[in-house]
């Protein structure tokens, strides 16, 4: 069976605050390290009152202080934000105090609303060059040369894994054509998912860091012990997504027993839309679920999302996951 791996996004809950969701976070990857997940990466989002990983660097040194085995990485960093340079350092630094087990996604997006954008300074001059910037960032992590008069310290030399991320076809492309790995973020944005996965394929070149494509795509995942509280567990984010497309995104909501209480059809409709790849219910279900969109994809590796309130049924859902996995491993065997 393919190796799974977990995205978090840090969530802050109502009722809590940054300080209880990092800690969570920390204790969400420290399952998933237990449980034999591959990778545990986090994303970059400004100005989200719901979201404490815009500082995603330093979270990823929290996180991989925290854990033994697990790769921990960017699902990621929105490279048109910073510096190539500056990225570099960070990661390399990272890639010292942690040899073997970080990893660099790479977005495009801002990662934020227009307003933020422009107050990050650096997103609307640099969107343009993205191709050019990552070309750049895979340099900084190469042997320094005779004569090189500027370097990323720690950086040069090591080589760190570099991933492109996306939700359309332009780094499906791009991915390709510079021969890296590609995570497609399917769990919020559906509609590509297969063309992308198609075209990132067809257009591979093989390069110094990858012989062979390698495609990861991201699926909502809320597993429970029956299919009543997984649905139940779900209503959280479509209450998150309903608000964010209202322009009024806030802190994590509760779950709730009826959605159509708290939400109009029209939100309804736009949530489950946003999050059509998803599975949701108890082990069984969860299981034929995630079975049915690794046969669909055909990816080398699976990415698990979910934003829950509660962090005990986080990390519940991460070991039903982690069980359908092996099932789905034994049956391949058998």
């Amino acid at each position: 069976m393919i190796p799974f791996s977990v995205l978090d996004l840090s969530p802050i809950v109502e009722g809590g605050d940054a300080r209880r969701a990092l800690d969570e976070t920390l204790s969400l990857a420290q399952a998933a390290d237990r449980l034999g997940y591959e990778r545990f990466w986090l994303a970059e989002h400004h100005n989200m009152p719901g979201i404490a990983s815009a500082a995603t660097a330093i979270v990823i040194g929290h996180v991989a202080a925290g854990t033994a085995r697990i790769r921990v990485g960017s699902g990621g960093v929105m490279l048109p934000n910073h510096a190539p340079l500056v990225v570099a350092e960070q990661f390399g630094t990272l890639e010292t105090l942690f040899p073997g087990r970080i990893d660099l996604g790479l977005g495009r997006a801002p990662g934020t609303d227009g307003a933020t954008a422009r107050a990050l300074r650096r997103y609307f001059d640099a969107a343009d060059q993205f191709p050019r910037d990552v070309a750049e960032l895979i340099h900084w992590f190469e042997p320094e040369t005779p004569g090189q008069a500027v370097r990323a310290v720690p950086g040069a030399g090591l080589r760190v894994p570099i991933w492109l991320l996306g939700s359309s076809l332009f780094s499906a492309q791009l991915a390709g054509q510079l021969g890296l790995p590609y995570a497609f973020a399917s769990h919020f944005a559906p509609e590509l998912l297969l063309e992308a996965l198609a075209l990132y394929r067809r257009s591979f070149e093989p390069s110094d860091r990858l012989d062979k494509p390698y495609a990861m795509a991201a699926i909502n995942v809320f597993a429970a012990d029956t299919d009543e509280e997984g649905v139940r567990l779900s209503t959280s984010m479509q209450q998150s997504f309903a608000r964010l497309t209202t322009g009024k995104p806030g802190k994590l909501p509760a779950p709730v027993d009826d959605i159509a209480a708290v939400l109009t059809p029209q939100q309804i409709a736009g949530a489950q839309s946003r999050l059509l790849y998803s599975a949701v219910g108890g082990p069984d279900t969860v299981r034929r679920k995630l079975a049915d969109f690794t046969a669909l994809t055909g990816v080398d590796e699976l990415m698990v999302t979910g934003m829950m309130h509660d962090n005990a049924a986080r990390i519940r859902s991460l070991e039903i996951v982690a069980d359908a996995r092996a099932a789905l491993d034994a049956a391949d065997a058998a």
